[in-house]
């Protein structure tokens, strides 16, 4: 909503400090989209005086005119508008200027006549829709001021976020009325004084001889008004009018519609004008029903497009066509027009529901429409009639007919609430003064009272304010109002209360610092995905479970939750690579989400995943860049197992047909005590590609619950060697299918207590050394015993014995 404190100073005093006014109303809930400065538009066009006027030689409507605009020399203009004399004042743009709708004013030359700027009409400034001549400004119009400054339009006008659950603030009165109770000043209210103007302009047969209003479904709409102003006069508004409807973010059309777009902004009730004319049977009387829409039922809006209706639909309607849609727009057929002398002026509720639900699905969302479906308070349809029937009347001459047709089938009634204030103070954790709470109360427009209790208050809050429905929410305006950041910050209270991290919270927070001192950067993703993700991946669909589809997704492309982080990570990597970021290194702990098949009950579940791209540093001119590699993303999960104490773990190798979103030869899965606790591995080229990545890209996934069940919070003690070891190097010559892996188990198996530890420290493979299809792997054995000095003769015998398994297990040689 824009707000113009121009409009809103005449209610409330307005805060000079502009920023620190915005920031305020960001802390109490209105959120400042936008500040707009206007009167800037006015640039280059100033007050001139036409010295001038002579035919154009070669045109016979045109004129050229000399007008003085307080600058050194006059101004040689061609105008075309039939009123244009000498010796009268006009807006003039001068070369420079640029008016509404993108036009800037140029040096040109109209039918062989030089032309240095252009007489204004109001239409051409964007002040109202008169284009019939050049406005013409008094004769004590001051030559060269700034239009700007001559018409006072320097304003600032401010975008506001309003949160759908302040109905009220969608005016420039409930505006007033929150910065009134933010600064505790005092508000000026109009509505009681453009009341009052009502009975000077009241004439006429009663309005009920002339207007009957059915409502059938009082659900549809809680109440009905209509007034009929006679002998009007359909005509451009006056300026101060049409400034305030532009300010508001309007369009002045004419004084009729520019009365109903006034009240709707100053009041926040939309209001309708019918041509009475249209809308009378032919007897002269008019008989509004409101009703449902027919199944098929077209009506041509006011914006020229014909609409195809609902049962849903709430239409006004004569008996025998629908004139205008409930809440949302009216219909061309009952439009004011230059030739309307009578106006039948609605002031209605409409329901909530209902109308959003029109708007939306007809594509058609108006200021009314925006108003409705968040709220617009019944018990003021009249009154807020009453002074719209009287501006009306004064700006076209006309006049209101005695009485008012008002069908209220469904009053909402005022609920009573009983605020507690040492309960209040309590829950603040501040001690907010008892006189401050009832000021505030009473400034937001609710009632008051005391009670028995000197500590309770009998609240009746307003019905303009549909949110306040229980004692929490009279709690939230207080304290939004005395300032959040007021409070001080305390811990929550408790006695002999001992907080402390779960197990798996410990356990992610060694994750976040193991991965973090690993040289990763955590990152947030979308828990939305696209429903293609899996299939784009090729992850295999085993233990992924069904997806989870969203009822009212967002759009198409996040309309499922997801089943694995990886694919929100890849498009991280995608898109810091179009953007020149080489080197990324990505994780996330989050959940992942899936349904059991032919369950509707979604199901959750923690995953930790990242993603390595690029290399670990930039070429230097005495290293390469090396890219990662399937070993990086290892030692990452290797340093996890260290800092969790996970037990027993291993890598295993996975096949193509395993792990087809794997590169082949560069996959495994993690297990942990005999567990698959997740995978690691390079991502294949085409699903990088699916992803818009850049390989190599190399990534793992790894359950959370998994790691929280296996991690240990403390390693087994182990005492500090005091006994020697002894290292042997033995090389085995194996065939190629023979796995590290596989070696390690058959040694540490043979072993026994005396083997301490096997290390792999090179493979080397030559056809005609070690054999086709063959390579040599060379290990270094440290033997120890945790008791005594290890003898020659007890090492060479267990090494012996390791040997020989490692022969009939694999078929390894022994390499001389």
């Amino acid at each position: 909503m824009k707000v113009s404190l121009k409009w809103l100073s005449a209610y409330t005093e307005v805060p000079s400090d502009l920023k620190a006014f915005c920031d305020r109303l960001d802390l109490t809930g209105t959120g400042v989209e936008g500040v707009e400065k206007t009167g800037d538009h006015f640039d280059r066009i100033v007050v001139g005086h036409v010295l001038t006027c002579e035919p154009h030689p070669d045109s016979d409507h045109m004129h050229v005119v000399t007008v003085d605009a307080g600058e050194a020399d006059p101004v040689q203009i061609v105008c075309g508008a039939p009123n244009i004399a000498a010796d009268i004042k006009v807006p003039v743009a001068l070369v420079g200027a640029e008016l509404p709708g993108d036009f800037k004013i140029k040096k040109s030359k109209l039918r062989g006549v030089a032309s240095c700027g252009m007489c204004c009409s109001k239409r051409e400034l964007g002040l109202g829709q008169d284009h019939s001549g050049i406005w013409v400004l008094p004769d004590d119009a001051p030559v060269g001021q700034s239009m700007a400054d001559y018409l006072g339009a320097g304003d600032t006008v401010l975008d506001l976020e309003i949160t759908p659950n302040r109905p009220d603030c969608l005016s420039m009165v409930g505006m007033a009325r929150e910065v009134g109770a933010m600064y505790q000043q005092p508000v000026a209210y109009p509505l009681a004084a453009d009341v009052e103007k009502l009975a000077g302009v009241t004439a006429g047969e009663d309005v009920a001889d002339a207007v009957t209003v059915e409502v059938p479904d009082a659900a549809r709409c809680p109440r009905y008004t209509a007034r009929v102003i006679d002998n009007v006069k359909v005509g451009p508004s006056p300026e101060w009018l049409a400034e305030r409807v532009t300010a508001a973010g309007g369009r002045p059309i004419n004084n009729v519609v520019d009365v109903t777009n006034y009240i709707l902004y100053l009041y926040g009730q939309p209001l309708h004008a019918f041509d009475f004319a249209k809308v009378a049977a032919d007897d002269g009387r008019a008989h509004i029903i409101v009703r449902a829409a027919a199944a098929g039922e077209h009506l041509t809006t006011l914006d020229g497009e014909d609409r195809e209706l609902t049962e849903d639909m709430t239409v006004i309607a004569t008996p025998k066509r629908a004139v205008a849609l409930a809440g949302v727009m009216g219909g061309e057929n009952s439009e004011v027009t230059e030739e309307t002398t009578c106006v039948l002026l609605e002031s209605a509720a409409f329901e909530r529901g209902r109308t959003s639900r029109t708007s939306r699905n007809l594509g058609l969302i108006s200021e009314s429409s925006m108003r409705y479906e968040r709220g617009v308070d019944d018990n003021l349809c009249e009154v807020v009639s009453q002074a719209a029937a009287a501006l009306l009347a004064e700006v076209s001459g006309g006049t209101v007919r005695p009485g008012v047709v008002d069908v209220y089938g469904q009053p909402t009634e005022q609920i009573e609430l009983f605020f507690r204030i040492p309960r209040f103070v309590g829950m603040m954790g501040a001690e907010i003064p008892d006189d401050f709470i009832r000021d505030i109360l009473v400034r937001l427009g609710c009632a008051v009272e005391a009670t028995d209790d000197s500590a309770v208050l009998r609240v009746l809050p307003p019905t303009f304010r549909p949110d306040l429905e229980r004692e929490i929410d009279l709690y939230e305006e207080v304290l939004r109002l005395w300032g959040m950041d007021r409070i001080p910050s305390t811990l929550p209270g408790g006695r002999e209360r001992v907080g402390s991290r779960t197990p798996e919270q410990l356990t992610v927070r060694l994750l976040n610092d193991t991965l973090r001192a690993s040289g990763l950067n955590e990152t947030m993703t979308y828990s939305f995905a696209e429903p293609g993700d899996i299939e784009r991946l090729r992850l295999p669909a085993e233990g992924l479970g069904m997806a989870v589809e969203l009822l009212n997704p967002l759009n198409a492309e996040q309309s499922v939750m997801r089943q694995s982080i990886v694919p929100g990570l890849l498009r991280s990597v995608a898109y810091n690579q179009s953007r020149g970021v080489k080197n990324i290194q990505l994780y996330e702990i989050g959940t992942v989400f899936f349904a059991a098949e032919g369950r509707k009950k979604a199901k959750e579940r923690k995953k930790l995943a990242a993603v390595m791209a690029g290399s670990l540093r930039d070429a230097a001119w005495n290293a390469p860049a090396v890219p990662f590699d399937f070993f990086d993303a290892k030692g990452v999960l290797e340093n996890l197992a260290r800092e969790l104490a996970l037990p027993k773990v291993r890598f295993r190798a996975l096949s193509a047909e395993e792990a087809p979103h794997l590169q082949p030869g560069r996959a495994a899965e993690m297990m942990a005590n005999g567990a698959v606790i997740g995978w690691v591995g390079e991502i294949h080229p085409l699903v990088a590609d699916a992803f818009g990545a850049e390989p190599p890209v190399v990534a793992f996934e790894l359950d959370v619950s998994a790691l929280v069940k296996h991690a240990q919070p403390a390693r087994p003690y182990m005492d500090v060697p005091t006994f020697p070891a002894v290292t042997m190097d033995q090389a085995f010559v194996v065939g190629e299918d023979v796995t590290h892996e596989k070696m390690v188990q058959v040694m540490t198996s043979a072993g026994g207590k005396l083997l301490e530890s096997v290390a792999l420290f090179d493979v080397y493979r030559d056809a005609e050394r070690v054999g086709a299809g063959k390579k040599s792997m060379a290990y270094s054995l440290i033997w120890r015993a945790p008791d005594r000095t290890l003898t020659s003769e007890e090492v060479e015998k267990a090494h012996a014995k390791l040997v020989s398994k490692v022969e009939k297990a694999t078929g390894a040689e022994v390499r001389g």
